[in-house]
């Protein structure tokens, strides 16, 4: 069988110029700033100080990075942080993948109170205060548990679950299980959730990441540094190196401030190495559409 080549247009040679042109360009302004943090932690701060630099780094400088990387509460950050993570993620996951199952159901009764009091609590909200009276009464302060809990679901995740559920999970699909003698739990964990890998990649993408940079909660909950994440102990490190750089010589705070500066980008490129990692791993599900789809329906 023949191939049958349609040759393009001029007006479709340069449509495509223009738009491959233009999308090079977003794709320059997007990743060359990510690109000059990580050439500026590892190039001498002076010369990143005098905006000496471009396109790559000129002379080698790893100094920031040794400071940061021998400090040793970092390596606990690290673990403190892995823990509320996948704790938090496995916590989200349970409770949005099933809320949203529920409430995606047309026989649930009560279903639209129920969606009221949830879509209630996006727009109305106790605040900071009584939040952390809660939180206290309940002796969870300075616990894992204070890092997970207050956070446990998003109502947006929740509706974002429920749309995808009423758009991929057919009712007839429902009531051939039932024929067939299955029942409600067996169905969601045998039908329901092999189904939706796409929302459950999407969803600990999501939660995953909020909970990697998460750092506000474990100012105001917790008061051991045993218990700090990695944000709150990068953190730390900055404002403890702004510090000791106030000295009475006046070339040994210059050195002491051009070294602060560079452990600031090492800092952002140690944060954000594992989700830029982790990524790409997941990115895939976003090609699928699932993201338009939920916002659509």
């Amino acid at each position: 069988m023949k191939t049958i080549v349609q040759k393009l247009s001029m007006g479709d040679r340069l449509f495509n110029v223009i738009n491959i042109t233009v999308m090079l360009l977003i794709c320059l302004v997007v990743l060359y700033p990510l690109y000059f943090v990580v050439i500026a932690s590892i190039t001498d701060p002076n010369i990143v100080n005098r905006g000496g630099i471009l396109l790559y780094p000129k002379e080698l400088y790893l100094g920031g990075y040794e400071k940061i990387l021998d400090y040793a509460p970092i390596w606990r950050g690290y673990v403190n942080t892995i823990i509320y993570t996948v704790s938090g993620t496995t916590l989200n996951i349970m409770l949005t993948i099933s809320a949203g199952y529920v409430l995606s159901r047309k026989d649930l009764y009560g279903k639209n109170v129920l969606m009221f009091l949830f879509v209630f609590t996006m727009f109305f909200q106790g605040g900071l205060i009584p939040t952390y009276l809660l939180v206290s009464n309940l002796g969870m302060m300075n616990t894992v548990w204070a890092m997970i809990l207050p956070t446990a679901a998003s109502v947006f995740n929740i509706i974002l679950a429920r749309t995808f559920f009423q758009s991929t999970i057919p009712k007839e699909l429902h009531e051939a299980a039932m024929i067939d003698g299955c029942s409600d739990l067996k169905f969601f964990f045998k039908i329901v959730i092999p189904l939706s890998k796409v929302i459950v990649a999407v969803m600990v993408l999501f939660y995953g990441v909020q909970h990697w940079n998460s750092f506000f909660e474990a100012l105001i909950y917790l008061d051991s540094e045993s218990r700090y994440p990695l944000q709150i102990v990068l953190r730390n490190l900055i404002i403890m190196n702004e510090a000791s750089s106030i000295s009475s010589d006046p070339l040994s705070m210059i050195e002491r401030q051009n070294q602060a500066e560079q452990m600031k980008y090492g800092i952002i490129v140690i944060a954000s190495l594992p989700m830029l990692v982790f990524y790409p791993f997941l990115q895939k599900y976003f090609a699928k559409g699932v993201m338009i789809g939920s916002v659509k329906g």
